[in-house]
């Protein structure tokens, strides 16, 4: 008789497409070995329903005050009744555990998604946590005073959210040494369109802003009507095209080959984007939202010269063809950075999900 294969539940924070992507990547291999549940919120929920069994839950979010910059307090108010049910197990912390003793995994994976975390530690589920904030949590980087501050802060968060999962694996385009046993730190993560899709040079810049209701202004707008290349911006609700810039849907095969075949690219300082865009060998421009995330993202562009990093709000036309016009030198030196951490990951996932389901290992790191 066949053995019967571990099952894996995975809990996919919504919010941005990094979480997803790293979800689309990391789905296929764990689809071959093992049975996969998929629970995830938001954007990616819509990312993953196609392709694979996922079911939606709701998603912490950030949130934004005035001029579009991220608010704290905002963040806090707007997030109070779902942290709320979070901490103090409301209706949404009871759907997850029902799913969770329907399904009996053996293991749950968890890219930053606090319901699964909490509901796997209740039901005594060993837990991984495969992200990219983690990053900033369990290895050393270089930061000023001020965002060591923050980031002390916002690791109190992040644990409190994640509750000390057996293993991390975490992920990012910039190298960063583990502070704690059990901590693996790998390359980006490449979906299997990325690593299929042949990078080619284009005329156009490709633009994506991760909250672009908020950030993608009329001024930006203006700014880029004033370029004399085409621009392609993706957005969530703006169609059609004026002048040189023309809006397109949210999907990922269209912006994978919008990616590979631009000249550039204009952002936000997500990971995921900026880990795509070294692979493809494309210059970023980037505009990093008020977190420290971002922040440290866009201070690896800048280091590698790579790319420039410049506020939103103070984006114009000058600054974009200086940018341009350096573009030939940023793309030089992006091929000592180009690294792909899918199998790394795979390969310490895999071991980890040996030894938390095996009786006669140590459960905890």
């Amino acid at each position: 008789m066949a053995e019967r294969k571990k099952r894996v539940l995975y809990g996919v924070h919504g919010y941005g497409r990094g979480h997803a992507a790293r979800a689309l990547a990391m789905l296929p291999k764990l689809m071959d070995a093992y049975e996969v549940l998929v629970l995830a919120g938001d954007d990616a929920y819509d990312q993953l329903k196609a392709d694979y069994p996922v079911i939606r839950i709701p998603a912490l979010r950030y949130y934004q005050g005035r001029g579009g910059r991220r608010s704290a307090w905002q963040t806090i108010k707007r997030s109070i009744p779902a942290s709320l049910d979070l901490l103090l197990q409301g209706p949404i912390s009871y759907m997850v555990e029902d799913e969770m003793r329907q399904f009996a995994p053996d293991v749950v994976i968890s890219d930053s998604e606090g319901w699964t975390h909490r509901a796997a530690r209740r039901q005594g589920i060993p837990r991984i946590t495969f992200d990219h904030f983690g990053v900033l949590v369990y290895s050393r980087l270089p930061m000023n005073t001020w965002d060591r501050l923050v980031c002390w802060f916002e690791s109190l968060c992040y644990r409190g959210l994640v509750v000390r999962p057996d293993r991390v694996v975490t992920a990012a385009f910039f190298p960063g040494e583990p502070r704690e046993p059990g901590v693996h730190v790998v390359g980006p993560i490449l979906r299997q369109i990325v690593r299929e899709t042949e990078a080619t040079d284009g005329d156009h810049l490709l633009v994506y802003f991760t909250n672009a209701r908020q950030h993608y202004t009329p001024a930006v707008e203006q700014a880029l009507r004033g370029l004399d290349i085409p621009v392609k911006v993706y957005h969530p609700e703006k169609r059609g095209g004026v002048d040189n810039v023309v809006y397109h849907p949210l999907g990922n095969e269209p912006f994978v080959r919008d990616l590979a075949s631009c000249r550039a690219v204009l952002s936000t300082s997500g990971n995921q984007l900026i880990s795509e865009a070294i692979h493809f060998g494309k210059p970023i421009l980037t505009c990093p939202e008020e977190a420290l995330e971002q922040r440290l993202n866009a201070h690896f562009v800048d280091r590698w010269e790579i790319g420039m990093a410049v506020a939103q709000s103070h984006l114009t036309t000058q600054q974009m063809k200086t940018f341009l016009a350096s573009s030939d030198e940023f793309k030089s030196n992006m091929a000592a950075h180009q690294r792909d951490g899918l199998d790394e990951a795979w390969q310490a996932i895999r071991a980890a999900i040996d030894e938390l389901t095996d009786d006669d290992r140590p459960q905890k790191r």
